[in-house]
């Protein structure tokens, strides 16, 4: 009856072992991919990103064109002053 009982529990014990190895196993996988995913996110959004000097440019052309638009009201109310 004693060793019945021993080897129930040992089955019992194993099984457990068993699932919880399993379980950690499928969570450490996942771990793994996801900071497979994450690494490769970040190479993506770092293609997205925009240089200092493309900004600059950007910004001047656009403070040109405002400029222009600027003598172009200034010149029109000057000659509706008229």
């Amino acid at each position: 009856m004693i060793t019945e009982m021993q080897t129930l529990w040992g089955l019992v014990v194993s099984g457990g072992l068993g699932v919880v190895g399993w379980v950690l196993r499928s969570h450490v996988e996942e771990v793994k991919r996801l900071q497979i995913l994450l690494n490769r996110t970040r190479e993506e959004v770092a293609k997205d990103y925009v240089t200092k000097t493309d900004v600059q440019s950007s910004i001047n052309m656009l403070i040109t064109r405002i400029d222009n638009l600027d003598h172009k009201l200034d010149a029109l109310l000057r000659s509706l002053a008229k």
